[in-house]
């Protein structure tokens, strides 16, 4: 058998054309197939964007946290506010109610008239003695009814006062009740009817279920209507004055009277009184805590002189209130009953709520659109606003939309400039407008969004104990004493049932403040996402700098881009102009040169020939870049010397200008 031997030349190939072959098999045997997507990052990206979400809701949602803290510190007596719960004499108001009093005497006497298992019918004006006399134009501007209703489905109604000629047109009677017929079935509601203007069918009825109320309500509309028209002056003094209501009063161990007292007339209470109310003087700071650092008072509240058909309550209204601040008695005020001595300790709550966008309160008034008609009596635009400014605001909206749909305003609260108050002789139909505005969802929720809480309250919680004073073994001198005090007479001239005594006293100096704070802040919200996006992706501040620097590249390629494409565009411009290769610097330059300036080779003889003439502007002759001698002007020999050299001083001139 030959051998081969195979040459070192031919291996070095055969090993190339081996190793294309093994590679190929080596990637069919180990190379994967194609790598899924990463997904992890993404899902990881995915839970902290939405935790993100999540944390940021959270804190666009402006929740806020309560806090109590207790402090102790020498605090400003409060205002305090005495009213009598009647709000005229009526010995001073009679004769502006001597005729709706008649009214009233004759229409109790006729809804109590029927008897049992009697018809209801209308009491007819010529048949009775008993309606003699009587205002019908003022009964019938705002009249009381009886509604029959022991047929539910069909309601009798009866006029109380009705002549004969009505009476035969429009009488509409029950019939006779069934000897079956409970006394609780045979019940008659009294209701107050109200129309748009008298005489129309335009009417709602406002019923009641005792006729007590029907009574009162009928009677404060229509005395309203009469007081409306009577000036404030004349009001003022047909309430109760200061001297005859303050009997004593001691602050602290300091005396006092009614001089310490200031006046304002309040609508549904007549003459007030105020202590420290802070307008003129400074507020009194309470000494110490305790009922002999307090306030005394007794007062007398006259209950004999009292209205009958228009005060049912008796005894003294009172109300705490920061200075400055208008007291709303009907809704904040609480009574002292006649005969008693009532003690009431104070506590000190203040409440610090945030303003927008955590809550909507204000903190000066100025965002609230209704115009304040108690600005008289309160700063409604101090750095601190009062309690009763929500009260304030929801009083002038009403009376401003009353003055709006009804075109007077209501007694009860004060006028906007140029609007008169409501009577049924000008206004005949203001009693239905107004209990239409009142019973108004839409209008009241309207002064509801207007209107705004205070940011800053300071509200005074009351700690109230009764019992009877004087006592039965202590009256007879003290009413003496008390009877010539007032009276300068030795007679009894008062009794247990006009006399109260009021003691008034901070229980303690310790003060609750009640505060809000944010639930969430903007440092909160950074280091909440801060921590989320190091639990999900790892990161850190150095990633969100690397973040940031990322970004500041896109935008710097972006902006060097635009410049690049904006350079572009003006080059395809130039080439626009010019179809061909646009010509070279050094082109531009040899097309605007000056000939005459180009200096002769060396060697050249310009001598004996005519030199060809040169094309442009010929050079100026620059004689200042060269310096010649001094020689006298109009030699013959300088300038036949001059004239025998013009082609060397041209050349040298050549020579000096290219250099």
């Amino acid at each position: 058998m030959g051998t081969t031997f195979i040459s070192g030349s031919v291996l070095p190939q055969l090993k190339a054309e081996e190793s294309p072959r093994q590679q190929d098999e080596s990637e069919e045997i180990f190379c994967p197939g194609p790598a899924p997507p990463p997904e992890g990052p993404w899902l990881h990206l995915q839970g902290a964007a939405g935790l993100w979400g999540i944390l940021i809701n959270t804190y666009l949602s402006y929740n806020v946290t309560s806090s109590l803290s207790i402090g102790f510190k020498t605090m400003k007596f409060p205002a305090v506010t005495v009213c009598n719960a009647n709000p005229f004499k009526y010995s001073e108001v009679r004769p502006l109610l001597k005729e709706l009093d008649k009214l009233i005497e004759a229409a109790l006497e006729r809804i109590l008239q029927p008897t049992h298992g009697d018809p209801i019918s209308p009491l007819l004006l010529n048949n009775s003695n008993a309606t003699e006399g009587l205002d019908l134009d003022l009964w019938n501007q705002i009249p009381l009814v009886l509604i029959d209703e022991q047929d539910k489905d069909n309601p009798v109604i009866v006029e109380i006062f009705e002549t004969n000629q009505s009476a035969a047109g429009n009488q509409t009677a029950a019939p006779p009740a069934p000897a079956n017929v409970t006394s609780e079935e045979k019940k008659y509601k009294l209701a107050v009817k109200l129309c748009s203007h008298q005489g129309s069918n335009n009417c709602t009825y406002r019923n009641f279920t005792s006729a007590a109320q029907a009574v009162t309500e009928w009677y404060i509309l229509q005395s309203t209507s009469i007081l409306s028209k009577v000036p404030l002056q004349e009001r003022i003094r047909m309430g109760y004055q200061a001297e005859d209501m303050i009997l004593a009063c001691l602050y602290g161990a300091e005396p006092c009277n009614y001089k310490n007292f200031t006046q304002i007339y309040h609508p549904d209470h007549g003459n007030c009184y105020i202590f420290n109310w802070g307008m003129d003087k400074e507020a009194l700071n309470s000494s110490n805590p305790g009922a002999e650092f307090g306030l005394k008072l007794i007062l007398d509240i006259s209950q004999q002189d009292y209205i009958p058909y228009l005060s049912s309550a008796a005894g003294a209204r009172l109300m705490l209130h920061q200075q400055k601040s208008f007291p709303f008695l009907k809704d904040q005020g609480i009574y002292a009953m006649a005969g008693t001595e009532t003690s009431i300790g104070v506590l000190v709550d203040e409440l610090e709520r945030m303003g927008y966008p955590y809550s909507d309160c204000t903190a000066n008034g100025s965002d609230v659109p209704v115009k304040n008609l108690y600005s008289e009596y309160n700063t409604s635009y101090s750095i601190q606003l009062p309690l009763s400014f929500f009260q304030a605001c929801l009083r002038s909206c009403f009376q401003n939309h009353m003055t709006e749909i009804c075109g007077c305003g209501h007694y009860m609260f004060p006028l906007p400039e140029g609007v008169t108050y409501c009577n049924n002789e000008d206004n005949p139909g203001w009693a239905y407008c107004y209990s239409s505005l009142r019973s108004s969802i839409r209008h009241r929720q309207i002064c509801i969004d207007s209107c705004k809480e205070t940011c800053n309250d300071t509200q005074y919680k009351m700690t109230i104990s009764m019992a009877d004073w004087p006592s039965e073994a202590s009256e007879d001198w003290i009413f003496h004493i008390l009877s010539y005090e007032r009276d300068m007479s030795t007679n009894v001239t008062l009794d247990r049932n006009g006399i109260i005594k009021l003691n008034i006293y901070f229980q303690e100096y310790n003060y609750r403040t009640i505060s809000e704070s944010a639930a969430t802040t903007i440092v909160w919200l950074l280091s909440s996402l801060g921590g989320q996006f190091g639990f999900w992706m790892g990161g850190s501040v150095l990633c969100l700098i690397e973040f940031g620097e990322i970004i500041i590249d896109s935008l710097w390629i972006t902006v060097i881009n635009i410049i690049s494409w904006c350079k572009g565009l003006k080059q395809k411009r130039v080439r626009a102009r010019y179809p061909d290769t646009p010509p070279t610097v050094s082109e531009l330059v040899e097309a605007h040169t000056n000939l005459g300036f180009q200096h002769e080779e060396a060697g050249t003889e310009t001598q004996g020939e005519a030199l060809p003439p040169e094309p442009g502007t010929p050079p100026p002759n620059y004689d200042s870049l060269r310096v010649q001698p001094s020689h006298n002007p109009g030699t013959d020999s300088d300038i036949e010397c001059e004239e025998q050299r013009p082609a060397a001083n041209h050349h040298g001139d050549a020579s000096v200008w290219a250099e």
